[in-house]
């Protein structure tokens, strides 16, 4: 009886943190300018010609050249930042905003061992992640185990947000789409870089909530296996718009009008239907299998209040050989009080690889 208990404060905390951050008037919510209109069609295009290309095969990733410069270092460690041009192909780039063209990068890394004999995980930012700060802290203590940590800026987020964007809330329902396909992009590229410019052993990809959708859909598109650690993520952004706490802080009535102007009349349920339908492209269970899904952990929580156990486990369906480990708690507790876990996942995932060497 405790532990029903304690799952159901968990996830009500849940709630009474959407109802603050949804529900309220203090913040504009997602999609206040409705669906994005011929950026929208352009990505839902550009999407669906994604699957059948990749289908058993992978495009290679993108040539980056980071500029960087060092923030701190000392004799065991060191912390940099880099910045370089999102590798987005020409129309995806003239759909994103000014601000988003130049990726941001940290990237700590241990110097008690060469590269070759090290590992790298990317941190990908869950929703309102805009700095660099809280990953650095969960990467921070992998170092002692010769792993190293590189947290990329999402688009639309931190110095990358629009002017007119308030906080996390994307004004159209296209930045979505662009966000998670330019972030893909960005993360291939710089695994990419780890692998042949920096020279690690292994690599990885992790994040938390969308974060985790993406680290998620980078796994499965990237060429070479990567350890692939999506945590508290659903397999999808209709769990989390249409079906989650995020449902609350969606503006419904603004994209019925947006469709409205367009002469389309739709109730709202329509309305929600038709999000559905263009959020089915974020499904990651369409995506290919990763080249090792053994190396596969996802971390879900057992009374989360955004991402039901549903979404977590139709993913590690689609992915055979993949793992589910479950933490106790909601969406918000376990984004607070689970970072050993999700550290313990980094490893585990890694050490499921061989080393680069190995094959020589």
């Amino acid at each position: 009886m405790v532990m029903v208990n304690l799952g159901m404060l968990h996830y009500v905390l849940d709630h009474v943190y959407g109802a603050f951050m949804h529900r309220t008037k203090m913040s504009t919510p997602f999609f206040s300018r409705g669906w994005g209109g011929t950026k929208l069609e352009m990505l839902e295009r550009v999407i669906k010609q994604l699957f059948p290309e990749v289908e058993g095969h992978n495009w290679p990733p993108s040539m980056i050249e980071p500029v960087w410069r060092t923030v701190w270092e000392t004799k065991m460690a060191s912390l940099r930042e880099g910045v370089f041009r999102t590798p987005c192909e020409e129309q995806l780039l003239g759909a994103l905003p000014p601000e988003s063209h130049t990726a941001r990068v940290a990237f700590l890394m241990p110097k008690s061992v060469p590269p070759h004999k090290m590992a790298c995980v990317v941190h990908l930012a869950g929703t309102g992640d805009h700095t660099f700060e809280r990953r650095l802290r969960l990467g921070g203590p992998l170092m002692k185990e010769n792993i190293a940590t590189m947290v990329l800026e999402s688009p639309f987020y931190g110095q990358r947000r629009p002017v007119l964007q308030r906080g996390a809330k994307l004004l159209c329902v296209s930045d979505l789409l662009l966000l998670g396909r330019a972030t893909i992009e960005e993360a291939r590229s710089l695994l990419h870089w780890l692998d042949s410019e920096a020279g690690f052993g292994k690599m990885g990809v992790c994040g938390l909530s969308m974060g985790g959708v993406h680290a998620a859909m980078v796994g499965s598109l990237h060429p070479t296996p990567v350890a692939t650690l999506p945590f508290l993520s659903p397999h999808s952004a209709v769990v989390a718009f249409c079906e989650g706490i995020l449902k609350h802080g969606t503006a419904w009535e603004a994209l019925r009008k947006d469709l409205a102007a367009q002469k389309v009349a739709m109730t709202l349920e329509e309305v929600r239907e038709r999000m559905r339908n263009v959020l089915s492209l974020t499904d990651v269970t369409r995506f290919p299998i990763p080249k090792n899904p053994n190396a596969v952990i996802f971390v879900a929580a057992t009374d989360d209040g955004y991402i039901p156990k549903h979404s977590v486990l139709e993913l590690q369906k689609a992915w055979p050989g993949s793992e589910v480990r479950w933490v106790t708690g909601g969406h918000v507790s376990s984004f607070i009080l689970h970072n050993d876990e999700f550290r313990r996942a980094i490893k585990d995932g890694l050490d499921r690889l061989p080393w680069k060497e190995s094959h020589l």
